[in-house]
């Protein structure tokens, strides 16, 4: 539900507008270099008006990784609605899997403040228009 809710403020708010209620980057405001989350929330916000290139532009990390994340959401609520399971069943994702996910993470966060990688930086087109 808290979900939805975000995604109805993000629909209904442009954070790339001036003035929007959405906090900045504290690691970007302190060092001047982009942290992985960096375009998340613009990137989000693309995706509730269906632009998924936009987004990508954004953050690529976070459009690979929604489609992750919205499945292994969806499979710990069905095992938590499941009568006769724990309230609190952890999400069955192997160890590998998340190692990996971290690695990817912090190799994206050098990557993408590294001159010859400045495709990745938020709000750089992928496709050149």
């Amino acid at each position: 539900m808290a979900a939805l809710a975000g995604a109805l403020i993000l629909h209904l708010f442009d954070p790339s507008q001036e003035g929007n209620p959405y906090p900045t980057c504290p690691f970007l405001f302190l060092t001047g270099l982009q942290c992985p989350g960096c375009g998340t929330t613009r990137a989000l916000a693309l995706i509730t008006h269906g632009d998924l290139l936009g987004a990508a532009g954004m953050n690529p990390l976070t459009v690979l990784l929604l489609p992750f994340l919205l499945l292994v959401h969806v499979r710990w609520l069905i095992g938590t609605l499941r009568p006769g399971r724990a309230l609190r069943p952890e999400p069955d994702v192997p160890v590998r899997v998340m190692v990996t996910i971290l690695v990817g993470i912090v190799v994206f966060w050098v990557l993408r403040n590294l001159p010859w990688f400045s495709f990745l930086a938020a709000g750089t087109p992928l496709l050149p228009s």
